[in-house]
């Protein structure tokens, strides 16, 4: 194994200490490797349309919204990134920072993989890990290396989602739960503020 698969392998592990953990424990479901496979593979079809389409910008964020609600377990990322504040936050505030951070993230991710654009991403492998399923995917895109873009699936919320994506060993989960941290203490612990903020944000 090289030394960058060493690293890979070793920051997939430090994941579940970045948040992962909050929609994984308990006993595994009956998620297989298969379905797992098979949801990255509609995740990226669904990518690739919209990469490949011609649209403008703001209709690509649109639908890479769409995708990321169809097939992200948007509330546990959303919580994850929120982390600690989550505990003592009202129901009220939980779903509407959820809803706000659900834009931000999808409009931040659905730039990225718009320079992914003339190019196509491929499902390589996917294996259980721990308590879930890594689904191994490259892009290969035009005048540029292929790049590695992994994501991370489970059932505990009682449907086949993906909860993490590493682009080029970028952990969402991870950067974002230091992101929304630090937001969060820009100012002063007030979850509304943030809210109002991610709106804009992205």
């Amino acid at each position: 194994m090289s030394n960058s698969s060493a690293s890979r392998r070793s920051f997939l592990a430090a994941s579940l200490a970045a948040g992962a953990s909050l929609a994984l424990t308990g006993p595994a479901r009956a998620l297989t490797t298969q379905q797992a496979a098979a949801l990255i593979d509609q995740v990226v079809a669904d990518i690739n349309q919209v990469i490949n389409s011609g649209r403008s910008e703001a209709q690509m964020l649109r639908e890479f919204e769409r995708i990321f609600a169809r097939y992200g377990d948007v509330p546990i990322i959303a919580r994850s990134a929120l982390g600690a504040a989550a505990r003592s936050a009202s129901g009220g505030q939980i779903a509407a920072f959820t809803d706000a951070f659900s834009g931000y993230i999808s409009r931040k991710y659905g730039r990225r993989f718009r320079e992914f654009i003339g190019g196509e991403i491929k499902v390589q492998q996917a294996r259980p890990y721990k308590n879930f399923f890594e689904v191994r995917t490259v892009a290969y895109l035009r005048g540029r290396e292929p790049l590695e873009v992994i994501f991370l699936v489970s059932d505990r919320s009682g449907r086949n989602l993906f909860f993490n994506i590493f682009v080029e060993g970028v952990n969402m989960l991870a950067s974002e739960r230091t992101e929304i941290g630090a937001m969060l203490d820009q100012r002063r612990g007030n979850i509304d503020a943030l809210t109002a903020d991610l709106r804009k944000m992205g």
